[in-house]
């Protein structure tokens, strides 16, 4: 079993009479230990290869529940050939459904089978058949309702050929099989049905305290507030905003990371505690609870969720530390555990011990930091660094909280080891932060959109892209210019469905680092407050507006799946198309990932696989210009001028 398909059947059968084989199912995740995802609306389609010793006729059906319900629906599988069975059910509903596979030998068919050869070999007696054949009528008949069991015995007790070739009594017999000897799963399968938002999401992420117009104020929820009419014009459908609680005074941060040396210095949000309060309490400088409520439901109004960060951490002065010191690693002179990740020192945050003696109070004292927000209307989250908690605190909280709210979404931020991100998402986060920011040649994008579009990863990770980040300015953004960030911002929101900016840095092109060779900004707004002309001329808002547009109005841009990248005889430009499921809606994107020089190539589309037409033009519209032209045939020249523009993003109409 160790690609992960092959599926145990029943458990071990004492008499061996149990003799249809089911394995090979899918979609399913490590034998089936964590379950697949899907958003509501979907048809989840389930495959599995079933057959049997000998030439006996098979029956074999799809068993679907929403949660752990007693009742299974049932659909019949669609036999595809070569023992490979095919349904599917419609997820209508949020949470978790489960679904298996049964199968069991069909005597009546098999014997309706045998009957017509014999009848067609002319000339054979069939006497016998047809007594063996008024049993298994007759057997139908012992698990039939009343009503349908005295038309079996009747016609058990004057079997005829002609009657038991018939469509009528075999869609009679067919609806009471004996299933006493059907082989199922060892254990159902399952999966988490999520809101759409799960798969398709535009994030903006802006920091609260610099909301504020007037650099001598911090800012508060009700300058967000006013921000929301500028998030909605980009085309941003959540709003992602870092810690809102109390920041610790002790060690605290100052400008460029530096220790702070005056006391008007705001600190890090990410140093979580103060004497306000903990997790659950609000910074008294952005305003109260009332209004943070304010501000999520004026979003909404606007089709704006708000997402919260969640940081597992504590500052010195955070309430639990005197509270619960259980809760934290204790090293051998008696003080605290900071956070480090040597050489780095972050002496103005204790990471929690998982491993603490009271594992279960820290446990549920979490797990109520999520459940206090989702009760201030909170529906997303995006949890800091989930790889440095326990990997089994994550699979218990996330499902315990999306038992009672389903609707609720986890976004993963852990840049770490690829199979330590992947088990993030198998164990339930909703959407993860992925290595995009680091895949930079057309290679390195071709290779890794391939694997996070296939199974299994893809029935299980939700990719969400972020050309940028408050901790990663990446060196194609210091040195690349506008073309770096346009091309940049349109790869990733044009090759995952989830994407997501740190603003206003991304659109005003903050591309300063504080040291030569690193990847942090130069005056961080981690450290510092910060006021933004979100009006200056060279903002590629109207950019950013467009592309989001382009995302609500083209269905091929609202899932990962059907991308095809296409050949072009330039190792610099990257081109790729995504369709609708329908193929009605393709749109190709093509990128110059040399940001200092122009470059050309030629395009090769596969135009009968795009559904676009081998013998006559089409029509290309060009959705970040607005204009249209036509071409013909499947070799197309393509030059990309990084002064220009640094990526095209086309409709190909059929």
């Amino acid at each position: 079993m160790s690609d992960g398909h092959q599926t145990i059947s029943t458990a071990p059968d004492a008499d061996g009479r149990r003799r249809v084989v089911i394995e090979n199912v899918t979609p399913q995740i490590d034998c089936g230990r964590f379950p697949v995802k899907r958003v509501v609306g979907d048809v989840l389609v389930i495959e599995a290869d079933a057959f049997i010793d000998g030439h006996d006729e098979i029956r074999v059906v799809l068993r679907t529940r929403v949660g752990q319900a007693d009742a299974w629906h049932e659909t019949e599988m669609e036999p595809l050939g070569n023992d490979h069975w095919r349904a599917s059910v419609s997820l209508t509903e949020l949470g978790r459904y489960e679904y298996s596979v049964a199968g069991w030998v069909d005597h009546w068919e098999t014997w309706r089978h045998d009957l017509k050869k014999r009848i067609d070999a002319a000339g054979q007696d069939v006497t016998v058949d047809l007594r063996i054949g008024a049993a298994l009528v007759e057997g139908a008949a012992d698990r039939a309702i009343p009503a349908d069991s005295s038309l079996l015995r009747a016609a058990a007790s004057k079997l005829t050929a002609a009657q038991a070739l018939g469509a009528e009594l075999d869609a009679l017999v067919e609806k009471y099989p004996d299933r006493s000897l059907e082989t199922t799963l060892e254990q159902p399968l399952a999966v988490t049905v999520d809101p759409e938002r799960a798969r398709f999401s535009a994030w903006y992420e802006l920091f609260p305290r610099s909301a504020s117009a007037d650099p001598e104020r911090h800012g508060t929820f009700e300058d967000v507030i006013a921000r929301l009419p500028y998030v909605e014009e980009l085309g941003f459908d959540v709003l992602y905003m870092p810690p809102i609680s109390p920041i610790g005074r002790q060690f605290r941060k100052g400008p460029n990371n530096e220790p702070s040396t005056d006391p008007t210095d705001p600190g890090v949000p990410w140093a979580i505690g103060g004497p306000e309060g903990g997790h659950s309490a609000v910074h008294p400088d952005l305003g109260s609870l009332a209004d943070f409520r304010n501000l999520v439901d004026v979003a909404r109004e606007r089709g704006i969720e708000i997402a919260l960060d969640i940081a597992f951490q504590a500052s010195p002065d955070h309430p639990w530390v005197k509270e619960h010191p259980e809760w934290f690693r204790a090293r051998p002179d008696g003080t605290i555990q900071y956070a480090e990740n040597p050489p780095k020192k972050y002496q103005d945050i204790y990471p929690f011990d998982f491993e603490s003696r009271d594992r279960r109070g820290l446990w549920d004292a979490l797990a109520g930091v999520f459940r206090f927000w989702i009760g201030q209307s909170v529906r997303i989250f995006r949890v800091d660094n989930p790889h440095t908690k326990a990997f089994a605190f994550w699979e218990w909280a996330i499902n315990d909280i999306k038992r009672d709210h389903p609707e609720v979404l986890f976004l993963a931020e852990a840049f770490t080891r690829p199979k330590v991100m992947y088990r993030l998402a198998k164990l339930g986060f909703s959407q993860s932060y992925t290595y995009f920011t680091w895949r930079n040649t057309a290679a390195e994008l071709r290779e890794y959109m391939t694997e996070l579009t296939s199974a299994p990863v893809s029935e299980f990770f939700r990719p969400n892209f972020w050309p940028n980040t408050p901790d990663i300015l990446h060196a194609d953004l210091q040195a690349g210019g506008r073309a770096a960030f346009e091309a940049r911002f349109v790869l990733a929101a044009t090759l995952s469905a989830n994407y997501g900016i740190y603003g206003p840095a991304y659109e005003l092109m903050e591309h300063t680092p504080r040291d030569p060779g690193t990847e942090e900004y130069l005056d961080s707004e981690k450290y510092e407050q910060r006021t933004w002309d979100l009006d200056r001329p060279d903002s590629l808002r109207d950019l950013i507006a467009r592309v989001n547009r382009a995302r609500r109005e083209h269905p091929a841009l609202q899932s990962n799946e059907r991308l095809w990248f296409h050949p072009i005889d330039n190792p610099n430009l990257l081109a790729y198309t995504k369709n609708s499921a329908d193929r009605r809606d393709v749109i190709l994107t093509i990128a110059n990932l040399d940001f200092q020089a122009a470059q050309e190539g030629v395009l090769e589309l596969e135009l009968e696989v795009l559904g676009l037409p081998v013998d006559r033009p089409f029509e290309v519209v060009d959705l970040l210009a607005g204009t249209s032209t036509t071409w013909s045939g499947a070799n197309v020249p393509v030059r990309m001028d990084p002064a220009e523009r640094g990526a095209h993003l086309l409709w190909l109409r059929r």
